[in-house]
């Protein structure tokens, strides 16, 4: 493995969606109300979970407040750039600013696939065992999860980054994608490249197969169980609930797989471009419709919230 001290390239060049000037600002506008409307609601998830006092004592709920943190984070590492990108004519980065989107980027990302690990965990205890579930998802237990899903997250890419970082750039500095994605820019780096690209793969499809692995697993324990349960009000309920997680873990998994496992996916064609687009500032946007604002209890906390909210407006008139 032959890695370089130093690199000739100092920025590169996004060349974006390569589209006329009229549909960039297209695009510009949906995708600014787009990540709007994702910022509003995910930080309304957020603040039922902190006000509302049944939210904030229940496992899911801490854990999806968690979650809709990191998908603000998760949106944020990208959109914003690319909106700049798409109103700007130089759509230059440099290459500490590209490195650091990159690295902040996949580490977001696979603090995500934790957290879906954790929410089926979360799921296959409530449903598989009810009776020890309060003792083994305790507030402090999922405290713990929370901060093992996020230092997890963004310790697991460091140190293949780095070490993307170290080779050698020459030639060209254009980068075919609106993010700073590894296909484009391993095509960038000087040969040889050594062992870094196989390194950087084994890396991902560890973390992506073992999470979604234990996913299957433990979703299809719950459904199992959930067949087997005689009640059908609360087994009704309980698939209900576990069908919107599997939506969600769909959406992900799905997008992600045919990004980083199909075998073109170094190919940055503008197929491959709405594929990242789709679970960079799509997927982030319907995840609180489905997971938590179709649920009854966070319809039921955010009535108490704004029934709250009017009483005291009306006191004060």
């Amino acid at each position: 493995m032959e890695l370089a001290n130093r690199t000739a390239v100092q920025e590169f060049i996004m060349l974006g969606f390569g589209l006329e000037q009229q549909k960039r600002y297209f695009l510009l506008i949906f995708f600014t109300i787009l990540y709007i409307l994702t910022l509003v609601e995910n930080i309304t998830i957020i603040a039922l979970v902190l006000l509302d006092a049944h939210l904030a004592q229940l496992p899911m709920y801490i854990l999806l407040g968690n979650f809709s943190w990191l998908e603000i984070c998760y949106v944020t590492s990208t959109v914003p750039r690319m909106l700049f990108d798409l109103a700007s004519p130089h759509r230059t980065i440099s290459f500490n600013a590209c490195f650091l989107q990159f690295y902040t980027f996949f580490s977001l990302g696979t603090t995500e696939l934790f957290f879906l690990s954790s929410m089926a965990l979360d799921r296959y205890l409530a449903i598989c065992h009810p009776l020890r579930y309060p003792q083994m998802m305790s507030q402090c237990s999922c405290y713990r999860l929370v901060a093992a899903c996020w230092l997890l997250g963004f310790l697991w890419y460091l140190i293949p980054v780095t070490l993307v970082s170290k080779l050698s750039f020459c030639g060209s500095n254009i980068i075919d994608h609106f993010v700073c994605d590894p296909g484009p820019i391993f095509s960038l780096v000087c040969p040889p490249l050594g062992n870094v690209p196989i390194f950087f793969q084994i890396t991902t499809f560890t973390v992506l197969l073992a999470n979604a692995f234990f996913v299957v697993i433990s979703y299809g324990v719950v459904i199992f169980t959930l067949l087997k349960n005689s009640n059908q009000g609360s087994r009704r309920k309980a698939f209900s609930t576990v069908s919107f997680h599997l939506v969600v873990v769909t959406l992900f998994y799905g997008s992600v797989a045919a990004m980083y496992l199909a075998p073109d996916g170094g190919d940055q064609s503008e197929l491959t471009k709405a594929v990242t687009l789709f679970y960079t500032a799509i997927t982030p946007f319907l995840n609180p419709l489905i997971y938590s604002l179709r649920n009854s209890q966070v319809k039921e906390a955010l009535g108490r919230l704004c029934s709250r909210k009017v009483r005291l407006l009306w006191r004060k008139a």
